[in-house]
């Protein structure tokens, strides 16, 4: 199936692109489904919100729809507007809630709001009272201290026989703490107290697990899992079993190749002093591009705990970046290459299909969801759109 028309100016504008992303939307249904496996008898759900971790929540959800997909959940209202076209008859739950001034967006679009609080409650009653029947989620504290009702208020809510029928939920959630952490303790005492708010809520569906969850095992998902970076390629637990397949490549084009002499410092600060001759690729990418300051192979603090820096991939090599990362670029160092291996305008791959999101993160120090969710917008992008 084809989710977009595709017109020689819009390859002309990647091919020539100072940065650009390539989508892979067959990776991303195929990752869905292994996560709707490993799910066993659950439903399971995608989580799209942050623009669909940074990779189109359009195209992305319209493809996951294609793939089965039937309920969504977002972080904000605007965001389940934007997926409403692309996934008409799904369910579209958005977690921050509703506030005053939102409800032409759950009314007007279909949206199921996610109640986390007193307040919440308090105003969805009388969201429910004016403008009619509408469906609702409901979100326990079980042991994060984020969102959501504390458990003993939930508990109430359930066996209070005079609440109104506008705060019978179709959905009951929690969310782990330490779910990527399958030795964590807190994992299991946040199950026990998830189960007492499952059987308060008898025939109603719930829900605990997003992507770590589901590796815990089949006592963690209940009737709906919720993945999120597991569908973009992104490691969710620290189990050695990772079966999810990269989602997106990120590269730079090479502005210019420089010889640095023996002695001479690279980028601001002067930090970093090449030890012998060199040859350096500047790239078109920053932190303004979410390629993070804290990549640079030298003048940040995180290098004096964590000893290498990012690196990039181009001609078949690894390539470490040298001196700091600056607003919008970064510079390499490719000596090693042969001399006629990289020329001006080539890519070098920032992450993807020789580089993953999380070996990136781990050199920033930070994670794989940060690295996808901060790509900026000046990334030419291009969805790879034939999916079965």
């Amino acid at each position: 199936m084809t989710f977009s028309t595709d017109e020689t100016s819009e390859f002309e504008a990647f091919d020539t692109a100072a940065l650009r992303l390539t989508v892979d939307l067959a990776a991303i249904v195929d990752n869905w489904r292994t996560m709707a496996r490993l799910s066993g008898k659950a439903r399971t759900a995608a989580v799209v919100k942050a623009d669909a971790y940074g990779l189109g929540i359009e195209d992305v959800g319209q493809a996951l729809y294609h793939a089965g997909a039937r309920d969504f959940f977002v972080a904000v209202p605007s965001e389940g507007v934007s997926l409403r076209p692309y996934a008409p008859e799904a369910r579209i739950f958005v977690l921050s809630g509703i506030w005053p001034g939102q409800e032409g967006y759950f009314f007007g679009h279909d949206l199921v709001p996610v109640i986390a609080s007193e307040q919440q409650v308090a105003f969805w009653t009388g969201c429910v009272a004016e403008n009619g029947d509408h469906p609702c989620a409901l979100q326990v504290d079980t042991g994060f201290n984020r969102l959501g009702l504390p458990l003993d208020d939930a508990l109430e809510l359930a066996q209070d026989s005079s609440r109104p029928a506008s705060l019978s939920p179709v959905l009951v959630m929690s969310h782990l703490a330490c779910g990527d952490d399958p030795m964590s303790p807190m994992n299991r005492l946040q199950l026990e107290s998830f189960h007492k708010v499952s059987a308060a809520f008898e025939g109603i569906e719930s829900s605990l697990s997003a992507s770590a969850g589901i590796f815990l095992g089949s006592a963690y998902h209940f009737d709906l899992t919720r993945p999120g970076i597991g569908l973009y390629g992104g490691q969710a637990s620290t189990i050695a079993t990772h079966p999810m397949r990269p989602a997106a490549i990120a590269e730079a084009r090479i502005l210019q190749i420089r010889e640095a002499s023996i002695g001479e410092t690279v980028s601001y600060g002067g930090m970093h002093k090449v030890d012998r001759d060199s040859r350096l690729a500047v790239a078109s990418v920053g932190y303004a591009d979410g390629y993070m300051r804290n990549l640079s192979g030298a003048g940040v603090p995180l290098r004096d705990t964590v000893e290498a820096g990012g690196f990039g991939f181009i001609a078949g090599h690894r390539v470490p970046i040298v001196g700091r990362v600056t607003m919008d670029l970064t510079i390499f160092d490719i000596t090693e290459l042969p001399e006629n291996a990289v020329r001006v305008g080539d890519y070098i791959e920032l992450f993807g299909r020789n580089i993953t999101i999380d070996e990136v993160a781990r050199a920033a120090g930070t994670i794989g969801y940060e690295i996808l969710t901060g790509i900026g917008l000046r990334y030419e992008r291009n969805y790879q759109v034939e999916v079965e």
